[in-house]
């Protein structure tokens, strides 16, 4: 199953992208649907070609395995990821960045999930959980952090 959201963020791409470079973005997007531990020397920031594994935890609190993210591609058009645990084995997710004007950006989450028969409840969380990171982005950049 595949979950799709898109919005327009209040910055341009290339702020986008130095902000999607950073451990502490996702963690802030991410937050209270979703907490990421660094396992080991799991990577503060990413590029292509980096593989770093993270404690997961549902809603901040519930542990949820060990998420592994493998990144495959990392450029200002777009971003992709390979990622997995144990609850689901297949995360592949894109992230496409078409620049609106020098001060928007069009930002799309793309997100294949596999999980066996827990597909459906991943999906429903899932949709819950991009439109919620995509607000959180859109606070980001507006409060200039």
């Amino acid at each position: 199953m595949t979950v799709q959201k898109t919005s327009v963020l209040p910055a341009g791409r290339d702020a986008v992208f130095q902000k999607l470079r950073k451990l502490e973005t996702l963690r802030y997007i991410a937050w209270p649907f979703a907490a990421f531990e660094p396992v080991g020397g799991a990577a503060l920031t990413w590029m292509a070609g980096v593989t770093s594994s993270y404690r997961f935890r549902l809603f901040g609190v519930i542990p949820f395995g060990t998420h592994t993210i493998h990144i495959v591609r990392f450029d200002p058009e777009g971003i992709r990821s390979r990622e997995t645990n144990e609850h689901v084995p297949v995360w592949n997710h894109d992230i496409i960045m078409e620049p609106v004007d020098a001060y928007h950006t069009e930002y799309t989450d793309r997100v294949e999930i596999r999980a066996g028969w827990k597909t459906a409840f991943v999906w429903v969380w899932a949709n819950a959980f991009y439109a919620h990171r995509q607000r959180r982005w859109i606070r980001l950049l507006r409060d200039g952090n």
